[in-house]
């Protein structure tokens, strides 16, 4: 916006000058012409007049004032002699012009050239007694003096446009620093800053629109913090409950010897159980979708490095390995994420993997740089997805088959989405090679990332 604001004072200018300043250099341009051809005009009638009289003083006065003329100026005097006078002054060549003058009494100018002028300016004028004077009068003093005026006004135009470009850009800058204090507010506002607010100055339309922005960030703000504190309220009167209801049933269990009722309280205490698992999903999904932190560049292969060292102690109980993939090429990058998020991330990607994947198999966690995104890779060797299950995967609440689908909450997909979602990146499924499932996460790079 502030190059069209530039662009657009610029091209002002320029016609404004050509507008004004081409015409003045042209009528100046003419003015010039017009006064060299009347000096001109004016020297040779004074000297036809003094070879019209024939007589031997006005004779010698012409020679003295052609030659007068002829070192004060880049003009020269040329004549043709009469029966009563024969100044020592060149004779001119006959032509059209010189015919004109000596016989039917008419005086020309000849510029040379129809564009401006050319080399030399030639004025005739005739004379008493079938007799002409000819001045050849050079126009090289003209086309300097030319050359002045044009130039004068196209240097003096360059510095007008020079100072219009820096005048334009300063008011292009007065005139947009409300609307980058408004981008700013917004950039802040969607990496999850909340707090960011943006200053009411500009015009009274930007006023405005800023407490129009503030306004609405103020009641956002008051609305994720009544989620927030929703949450925590949530988790404190939710898992007490549930924990105190377990135990309860354990300590049922323990005091009963019928078998019926015993197979009865474990069932119950393996829904507790679940229920638990269910409302710790939807206190995670929750306090995602209320993500409130701004994104920061964080190092992907720390924190995969982290994640692993947790997950491979369960894994070795199982006989599966995890592996850490990807070319070195790759370097350590870092990527824009909220904290916390990746961890949790890769947590749900890697409890789902380890729970559907055979003992004795791998699990392999990769990353690969491409432009301004990492992909990170998760791939294990269980069953996999058939294509109905993985358009169904994210929803929440929905369970596969597998391990998984009989252990898990049906949440662990859905809070990666809505985590890798918020950070700005994308998440899918896909077949391993061989068998098995990869889940593709795709993030933004840091710009310093490629490490």
């Amino acid at each position: 916006m502030n190059r069209q604001l530039i662009r657009s004072y610029i091209l002002l200018v320029a016609v404004a000058i050509l507008l004004f300043t081409v015409p003045v250099a042209f009528t100046l341009t003419s003015q010039l012409r017009g006064d060299t051809k009347q000096s001109v005009l004016r020297e040779a009638n004074t000297m036809a007049l003094l070879l019209g009289n024939g007589d031997r003083t006005s004779c010698e006065a012409l020679d003295e004032v052609a030659q007068a003329y002829d070192k004060k100026t880049p003009g020269t005097v040329e004549v043709t002699p009469t029966s009563d006078c024969v100044p020592d002054l060149p004779a001119p060549s006959s032509d059209t012009a010189l015919d004109r003058a000596v016989h039917e009494n008419e005086e020309t100018t000849d510029w040379g050239s129809d564009f401006v002028w050319g080399k030399h300016l030639t004025v005739t004028v005739p004379a008493e007694g079938d007799a002409a004077v000819r001045i050849v009068y050079s126009t090289s003093d003209m086309t300097t003096r030319l050359w002045q005026i044009w130039g004068f006004r196209a240097g003096l135009a360059v510095l007008v446009l020079a100072a219009a470009a820096a005048i334009g850009a300063y008011a292009a800058r007065r005139i947009t620093a409300p609307l980058r204090e408004l981008n700013a507010m917004a950039s802040k506002f969607s990496d999850g800053d909340l707090t960011a607010r943006s200053p009411v100055t500009g015009p009274p339309e930007t006023q405005t629109l800023a407490r129009t922005l503030n306004q609405g960030a103020e009641r956002l703000d008051t609305l994720v913090a009544s989620q927030r504190i929703f949450v925590a309220d949530a988790s404190h009167q939710l898992r007490t409950p549930l924990t105190a209801l377990r135990l309860s049933l354990d300590n049922i269990a323990d005091g009963v010897d019928d078998e019926f009722v015993r197979e009865d309280v474990e069932q119950a205490t393996a829904e507790v159980v679940r229920m638990s698992r269910l409302v710790n999903g939807l206190l995670v999904l929750a306090r995602a979708e209320a993500k409130v932190t701004a994104a920061e560049p964080l190092s992907l292969r720390d924190i995969i490095e982290e994640r692993l060292a947790v997950w491979r102690p369960a894994a070795d109980e199982r006989g599966v390995t995890i592996a850490l993939g990807g070319s070195s090429a790759d370097g350590r990058p870092s990527v824009l994420a909220s904290p916390g998020h990746l961890d949790q991330v890769l947590d749900n990607v890697l409890s789902n993997a380890l729970e559907v994947s055979p003992d004795g198999r791998t699990i392999t966690v990769s990353y690969e740089v491409r432009g301004d995104e990492v992909l990170l890779s998760v791939l294990d060797q269980g069953p996999g997805m058939s294509d109905a299950e993985k358009s169904r995967a994210f929803d929440r609440f929905w369970r596969g088959q597998g391990l998984t689908g009989r252990s898990g909450s049906g949440l662990g997909l859905a809070v990666v989405k809505q985590l890798v979602t918020d950070d700005g990146g994308t998440v899918t499924l896909g077949d391993a090679p061989g068998g098995g499932l990869v889940v593709r996460i795709s993030l933004r790079a840091s710009p310093r990332s490629g490490g």
